[in-house]
């Protein structure tokens, strides 16, 4: 799939003058732009959301010049990562709304339409990932018993296995927990998780000069699972929204743009967003924590790192930020 294609013709690449013209022009954002394919929640876009996408794209003409200067068919690969609630899709759509009117062709596609399950069966194989390596630690511990795991039972019947504050008054818990979130970590933005050489070779066709491409759409049951052949005859920029888009797992990816937020900041937004009051479960919490982790260390190769607050900051600046 993606490998035998027709090749467009050479396109014209972002020029210096380009970035000077274009970088300083005041593009207008009307109520609804398109939001390529991106599944799952509905995409409202803000205030915040524009001010960041403008302060994001004259800098990002600047790296397209180099980009699209280098490759045969004028093409460049964008992604824009980040952690939950940060505005990956409302950032990646802006983006290539404003390049689009700036006469660069722009595509989004979405990362989350690539796991190797569907959304139900990838949650319950998380959760089986960290209860079965969970177990696992109990015995390399010594901690496995009858009574132990009675306890242990206990905790997954509430959904609250990934509670670190069971180790106050179960020491020998911490076997659990520890091999438990190791497994996990292990599987989460993995190939284990993700078909990323198929996202991959989605890329390099597109690099290639591919005139179309056949992607993934996937909904929430098994039913819901197809391809769309998209045309890309005109399109010059391809960009990814995805917590994962920086991942050393992809190797066809040209410009790394990362929306960061503390934990905290993250913490915070999940719990403005929760309509019914509740707080995320302990592990839920824990995947966050961990894909937090992975950004934090995939971003020294991030070409463009936006606060929180939408401010420009460098490699060194984000280190400071999250106390590394």
């Amino acid at each position: 799939m993606n490998t035998v294609y027709g090749k467009i013709n050479p396109m014209n690449a972002v020029t210096a003058d380009m970035v000077k013209t274009l970088g300083e022009k005041d593009i207008q954002i009307p109520a609804e732009i398109p939001h390529g394919d991106m599944p799952g929640d509905k995409i409202e876009i803000g205030d915040s959301h524009i001010a960041k996408a403008k302060t994001i794209f004259p800098l990002l003409l600047e790296e397209l010049s180099k980009v699209t200067s280098a490759n045969p068919y004028g093409r460049a690969v964008i992604t824009v990562c980040g952690g939950s609630g940060v505005g990956k899709s409302e950032i990646a759509s802006l983006l290539s709304y404003m390049l689009e009117q700036s006469g660069i062709g722009s595509y989004t596609m979405s990362g989350d339409n690539y796991p190797h399950r569907i959304p139900m069966y990838n949650d319950a194989e998380r959760l089986h990932t960290f209860r079965q390596s969970g177990i696992r630690g109990m015995v390399d511990g010594g901690a496995m018993n009858e009574e132990n795991y009675k306890i242990v039972k206990g905790f997954q019947e509430q959904n609250d296995d990934a509670n670190a504050e069971h180790v106050k008054e179960y020491p020998w818990f911490a076997s659990y927990l520890d091999a438990g979130k190791k497994g996990l970590d292990a599987y989460l933005g993995t190939p284990n998780e993700t078909d990323f050489a198929e996202v991959d070779t989605i890329l390099a066709a597109f690099k290639n000069g591919a005139d179309k491409l056949w992607l993934k759409r996937m909904g929430r049951d098994e039913t819901t699972l197809w391809y769309d052949e998209v045309d890309m005859s005109n399109k010059q920029v391809l960009i990814i929204e995805w917590t994962h888009g920086n991942t050393d797992c992809m190797k066809e990816v040209d410009i790394p743009v990362l929306l960061n937020s503390t934990p905290q900041e993250t913490l915070e937004h999940r719990r403005s967003r929760a309509r019914d009051g509740k707080v995320d479960s302990p592990f839920t919490m824990m995947v966050l924590e961990l894909e937090q982790n992975k950004l934090v260390a995939q971003a020294h190769k991030a070409k463009i790192i936006v606060s929180k607050q939408g401010e420009i900051i460098s490699y060194d600046e984000f280190k400071k930020l999250m106390n590394i």
